[in-house]
């Protein structure tokens, strides 16, 4: 079976199928080698947390996996260890990203949506996606990193080429590789040279001074990770959750007289519709067993996050957006030791846009309907979200 058919357009319809059928399916990945799809919600969240699927692709047979070549410097993050580096990083790093910590950042990122939705003015025409859910994330995880101003919009273009490469460009998400690579270099150089109060700043500090803590290519390889996922999780998230209520407009009413439902929203929000389809790829580290299904040692297993979403044995009638619903569970964000880091972050982000962009606008709607996704088999998002917008109702 060929991942690619059908997934691209309607995935859901093509996942439901797939998860009817069996709960385990042989196929063609996003990079044309062989692996195991598993889409029911049950084995999805238990091999999530299951020590012998690695995310080390030393673990890869011979021959199978092939995916996306990046440098030393840029592969040794979190998305390619096991423990004990992966706990040992996590770790490190973790502290940035509790709860308590996100919540000391809540008014910042007010500030910066508020003067998002100030730049728009009061009615008009807009693509929320370039004007307020793509410049908003990455705006707070540049600030909470210290990336200077002038360089955000480039990183923005390098990650859309690498989550969806364009087929007219086959060379640019290499070139974006190149780029980024340079990039992080010299911002690296940069905060050495003069040290800042921001995370990198912590990090170098941490490399310098007890380099057993942290590798240099780790080092960079964390500041890619942050930069990137803390971006392409949280526009993926924002702009899903808007056109979700855009289509539901009983709900985005009820949400507008209740936004203290807000964050349950957000999680009803990442069921429906993730940012991600699929999890980081995973390889067995002996035969495993899948749903009744034996997966041989070195395969490639890839987990449709998705699709476990949609498990209607785990959420009845699931293809339903419901924003009473008890979405708790859902693994839009992972689970077990890899459940992503930034998760907090990414919330608590989604929840002061949404409530900014209601508070402001009474009138949202759709300015066109012929909405195309991003040609990604791993992410979910909107290439463009065009709205009409009033801040008072006509």
């Amino acid at each position: 079976m060929d991942l690619a058919d059908g997934l691209l357009g309607h995935p859901y319809d093509v996942y439901r199928r797939l998860r009817d059928t069996a709960p385990v399916h042989r196929i063609a990945g996003p990079d044309g080698s062989p692996a195991w799809l598993v889409t029911r919600y049950d084995d999805v969240r238990e091999a999530l947390a299951d020590p012998r699927l690695s995310l080390d692709k030393r673990h890869a047979a011979p021959g199978t996996y092939r995916g996306l070549a990046l440098p030393p410097a840029l592969d040794a993050n979190l998305l390619n260890m096991d423990p004990p580096d992966h706990t040992r990083i996590r770790r490190l790093v973790g502290r940035a990203f509790t709860p308590r910590r996100v919540e000391q950042l809540r008014t910042p990122i007010r500030r910066t949506a508020d003067r998002l939705l100030d730049a728009l003015g009061p009615h008009g025409t807009t693509d929320l996606i370039a004007s307020y859910a793509a410049p908003l994330p990455i705006t707070v995880i540049c600030d909470l990193l210290g990336v200077p101003d002038e360089h955000r919009r480039d990183f923005r273009e390098w990650t859309d080429a690498l989550v969806a490469p364009d087929p007219a460009r086959p060379q640019a998400a290499k070139e974006a590789v190149v780029a980024m690579l340079g990039f992080f270099t010299r911002l690296l150089a940069d905060k050495r040279r003069e040290p800042a109060d921001d995370l990198l700043g912590d990090l170098i500090a941490v490399r310098d001074t007890d380099g057993d803590r942290l590798g240099e290519d780790e080092l960079m390889s964390l500041a890619f990770l942050i930069l990137f996922a803390g971006y392409e999780n949280t526009v993926q998230l924002i702009g899903n959750a808007v056109l979700a209520l855009l289509d539901h407009p009983e709900q985005l009413a009820a949400l507008r007289e209740e936004p203290s439902r807000i964050p349950s929203a957000v999680e009803e929000f990442a069921r429906y519709e993730g940012p991600a389809l699929l999890a980081i790829r995973r390889f067995p580290t002996e035969d495993v067993t899948i749903g009744g299904v034996t997966v041989p040692a070195g395969d490639t297993v890839l987990l449709s996050l998705s699709a476990a979403n949609r498990d209607p044995v785990r959420f009845p009638d699931a293809d339903r957006l419901d924003l009473g619903r008890d979405a708790s569970g859902h693994l839009a964000l992972g689970h077990g030791i890899h459940y992503c880091l930034g998760a907090p972050l990414a919330r608590a982000e989604t929840e002061v846009a949404l409530a900014a962009l209601l508070h402001r606008f009474p009138e949202l709607a759709l300015a066109d309907d012929d909405l195309r996704w991003r040609r990604s088999l791993r992410a979910r998002g909107l290439l463009a979200l065009p709205v009409t917008y009033a801040e008072k109702f006509s």
